[in-house]
């Protein structure tokens, strides 16, 4: 079953669009949990849920569409949960190095991340959401 999350249609100058393609509602989840950090819905944003049923081949022309409506000509980051499966081959096949990049394992502290440094242009975000995604990985201890 294909999962999509609308799109917001307005667009700031320089700002570069995001699209998640993950499995099933997890990129879907995350959004919405972004919206509830940030308290409105972000700008410039999609995902694409792929489900188990779903022929990737199929898919591939609705992820270029999508694609397509994130990008406001500053370029897309899209952020898919697992490096080799499904949703991260699928991005393989959109990414134009420099205007369309790919980053694997999102998760809620790197789309945040993504999300404030999406105006600094595409070398700044890719350093800026990897070290969120990362970052946002500790033990939580008592002291």
């Amino acid at each position: 079953m294909l999962h999509l999350i609308g799109i917001t249609g307005c667009y700031n100058e320089e700002m570069i669009g995001l699209f998640l393609i993950t499995h099933a509602t997890y990129g879907e989840s995350l959004i919405q949990c972004a919206c509830h950090v940030l308290n409105k819905r972000p700008l410039q944003i999609a995902q694409l849920g792929v489900s188990l049923q779903d022929d990737p081949l199929d898919l591939l022309p609705l992820a270029r569409d999508m694609l397509k409506l994130v990008d406001a000509g500053d370029g897309v980051l899209i952020m898919t949960d697992l490096y080799g499966a499904t949703p991260s081959n699928i991005t393989s096949k959109l990414l134009i190095p420099g205007h369309v990049e790919g980053l694997a394992g999102v998760n809620l502290p790197m789309l945040l991340r993504a999300l404030t440094y999406r105006d600094k242009g595409m070398d700044t975000l890719l350093t800026r959401a990897i070290a969120g995604g990362r970052d946002g990985v500790l033990n939580i201890t008592d002291h």
